[in-house]
């Protein structure tokens, strides 16, 4: 095992007031021989702050679009099961761009080994995280783990450096990413000290890991007098304020308790050989939450929170579900009910999972869950909940009614007619085709080795999002990929090429991670905010942002989520046709608000949050 690098994180101090104002500000000196390169930093960020005009052009556009499909080409046609059979164009395109990218990266699970364990079965995720600050988004990936006879290896997180137009750097060795002593699953992204630069914390069998951005391209492990003292078998985390205080907190969600000790023989296949055993077979274990003290430091606060017995755990999502002006949490869990917890506002969290009305299946019964969303589907400025499941089990989306209050509507709106061919692991929802509302991806893959009712590597989902009403999986029309199965688990969207639409980055299990540009014809221009707090959290986690005009639209600023992944720190919102600009309102989790903000279309806003007496700042590029 690879040993941690030394900090001791009770002497980083205090939050400066610097850190928390509109533009990044400069991370302390912490390593020798870095400030030349500091000062051409800050010395683009002086002139980018003093731009507060909005009214250029992003430096490098993304390539060329699509053509909008005229009248009389071959449409797409519904089969009847909530499937498309593929015509000469579909209502996406997304173009594998993987092998030019640079991004050659493959998530591993020891399966060689012959052991056959559980701990194979969950495989890993990913995140964006502009780590350099230059504008544009890298990508970080949780790398799994090996066996060498029944000691447990790490395989090393990977990240990429976006250096050009879909072109990426493997710069994981000299960042410092790669010492990982654990087997890895999820990458949960967050300015956790509020100096600007984007840290992330990795789960895995054994622990937790926070590596911290020095501010200079390298990352430093930080050791456990941090307070991150979690030793369980953990599979997402999600960070956002809890208590308040506007810092970001910590939820770690954990799996079952397997270990070499509690490794049963589970019968398969044609000779009854070892399979991999089910969830049932093992205790789950209790999750952990984490309040920071604002000092680099946390505390356990699993207990006086409020949170649940054991579950397993395998997504979770933290963000203001119930609109109240305070962070909720969702976690799924698998085999048992999965859980939602009420923010009091009181430094408690109520579970408010069997009354929610989103934490069981259609029938009353739990799943088997791993990723989830949070949108507004149906256009009704609610969050709604989506969840995907197992084999034979339908993908849940619960359509909220308010007050932390939902519906199961997977039969009404067309997802039960999807079928149960698949196991959902990584799901973003996106306005991929820019009509205004939001659609769904699903990358899927079984988690057994001698599945009987579904495929082992299966094909994902593309489900257009039909004016809130219904939704359609249209993958087979998306594009090559979309049409091969694969062993898909985490699942990430950024606008990687800042061209105006969402891309796509999947991580699979011994399979390359894929990298997919969204070239799909769109029907309307587009804005894309990137929300920096001053009194709220940096990345301010609960953040509702609001449009009105032909059709409103609502998003909202996610911790977690997907299974094992993080949001971008940036949405997409489409405008209104013929429209040159988009107005928005914004709730910061402080309390503030920002009406009225103008936004003209194609551009990509950052919008810094001001003082409670005062405007929030627009910055007209993210760079």
């Amino acid at each position: 095992m690879n040993e941690s690098s030394p900090m001791n994180c009770s002497k980083t101090g205090s939050i400066p007031p610097s850190c928390r104002a509109g533009v990044p500000a400069q991370a302390p000196d912490r390593s020798p021989g870095t400030e030349s390169r500091r000062l051409k930093f800050w010395m683009a960020v002086a002139v980018l702050a003093s731009s507060m005009v909005v009214g250029c052009e992003p430096s490098e556009p993304g390539g060329t679009k699509t053509p909008a499909p005229s009248a009389g080409d071959e449409k797409t046609k519904d089969k009847g099961d909530g499937t498309a059979t593929s015509g000469t164009d579909g209502r996406f395109q997304f173009v594998d761009r993987t092998a030019e990218s640079g991004v050659a990266f493959q998530y591993q699970n020891g399966e060689e080994s012959g052991y056959f364990s559980i701990l194979e079965s969950l495989g890993g995720g990913l995140a964006p995280i502009d780590f350099d600050r230059d504008g544009f988004d890298d990508v970080c990936l949780a790398g799994g783990g090996k066996y060498r006879d029944k000691e447990i290896l790490p395989a090393p997180t990977g990240l990429f450096r976006r250096t050009a137009d879909w072109k990426w750097m493997d710069v994981s060795s000299t960042s410092g990413v790669t010492s990982n002593s654990f087997y890895s699953h999820g990458i949960a992204r967050t300015d956790f000290d509020g100096d600007g630069f984007p840290d992330f914390l990795v789960t895995g069998y054994g622990g937790i890991e926070l590596f911290h951005n020095q501010g200079d391209g390298t990352f430093r492990k930080l050791d456990s007098s941090c307070g991150l003292t979690d030793s369980k078998w953990s599979s997402s985390a999600a960070w956002g304020d809890l208590n308040g205080d506007q810092i970001p907190d910590l939820y770690v969600a954990h799996y079952v308790n397997w270990s070499w000790e509690n490794d049963p023989f589970c019968k398969g296949g044609p000779e009854n050989g070892r399979e991999i055993c089910p969830p049932r077979s093992y205790e789950g274990l209790k999750d952990v939450l984490y309040l920071s003290r604002g000092d680099g430091t946390f505390e356990d606060a699993t207990v006086s929170m409020g949170l649940s017995e054991a579950g397993k755990g395998l997504g979770v999502l933290l963000s203001d579900i119930d609109l109240d002006g305070d962070n909720d949490i969702y976690v799924t869990n698998d085999t048992v009910s999965n859980f939602l917890y009420e923010n009091t506002g009181t430094g408690t969290l109520n579970d408010v999972s069997v009354t929610s009305g989103a934490c069981l299946s259609a029938s009353g019964v739990p799943d088997g869950s791993m990723g989830v969303e949070l949108f507004d589907y149906n256009l009704d400025e609610r969050p709604d909940l989506w969840v995907v499941n197992y084999e034979r089990e339908t993908n849940a989306l619960y359509q909220s009614s308010g007050n932390l209050i939902f519906r199961h509507v997977s039969q009404r709106v067309g997802i039960s007619a999807i079928g149960g061919m698949y196991v959902g692991w990584g799901t973003v929802a996106q306005d991929f085709d820019r009509d205004g509302d939001e659609d769904v991806f699903v990358s899927n893959g079984h988690v057994i080795r001698y599945p009987q009712d579904a495929p082992l590597n299966q094909v994902p989902l593309m489900l257009e999002n039909q004016n809130g009403k219904r939704f359609q999986n249209l993958a087979e029309s998306t594009g090559p990929w979309f049409r091969q199965p694969h062993m898909g688990r985490g699942a990430i969207t950024s606008d990687f090429d800042l061209d105006g639409d969402m891309d796509l980055a999947v991580q699979h299990t011994n399979q390359p991670a894929i990298m997919l540009a969204n070239n799909s014809p769109a029907e309307k221009d587009w804005i894309a905010i990137r929300l920096i707090g001053n009194t709220s959290s940096r990345e301010p986690v609960g953040a509702i942002v609001r449009t009105k005009g032909d059709r409103p639209q609502m998003r909202l600023v996610k911790g977690g989520g997907s299974f094992g992944s993080s949001q971008p720190e940036y949405f997409l919102i489409a405008a209104d046709a013929g429209a040159d600009a988009v107005t928005v309102n914004i709730q910061w989790p402080s309390g503030k608000s920002d009406t009225g903000i103008s936004i003209p279309v194609k551009r990509h806003a950052t919008i810094v949050e001001g003082p409670a007496d005062a405007a929030s700042r627009v910055i007209a590029e993210f760079k």
